[in-house]
């Protein structure tokens, strides 16, 4: 049976809205430990793994239109603070470039973990579903580039 429009869009909204999500909440996170950072390497791959999430982004905000009249979702101001708090928090005792390495894995790893949640569930267009790829490879790619970091 196919499809109704408006539930495929519905279904396309979702995916780019968390997908959009997450690749805010991953550029809000690196800013913040970026803030921590003294090690040029790992300062590098970081700013490497931002510019990454940005171009997602980007690719979203210019699909969504099709979708959407609307913005794509972002992370709330209370998502952002929590964020910080978090990562302040468990660098208060320890901010080493391990340490680090290791919070921003953990946040990569839930990003992956979601953005295969959402390839597995949805059946997108071709156009999301490839960015909803791009998205999760990258960060694999990128727990790849932090675990010489740990």
């Amino acid at each position: 049976m196919e499809k109704t429009k408006d539930k495929k869009d519905k279904e396309e909204i979702n995916v780019l809205d968390e997908l959009h999500k997450g690749a805010c909440m991953g550029m809000d996170a690196i800013s913040f430990i970026l803030e921590k950072v003294e090690d040029e390497d790992f300062r590098k791959t970081l700013e490497n793994q931002y510019n990454g999430y940005k171009d997602i982004a980007s690719k979203i905000e210019n699909l969504y239109p099709e979708y959407s009249e609307k913005e794509p979702h972002e992370t709330s101001t209370m998502n952002k603070v929590m964020t910080w708090w978090g990562i302040e928090m468990k660098t208060m005792s320890d901010d080493t470039t391990s340490k680090l390495a290791e919070l921003i894995m953990q946040g990569t790893n839930m990003g992956i973990i979601e953005g295969r949640r959402l390839l597995n569930q949805k059946d997108t267009e071709k156009q999301v579903e490839e960015i909803a790829q791009e998205y999760v490879a990258m960060q694999e790619a990128d727990v790849e580039d932090l675990k010489k970091y740990l």
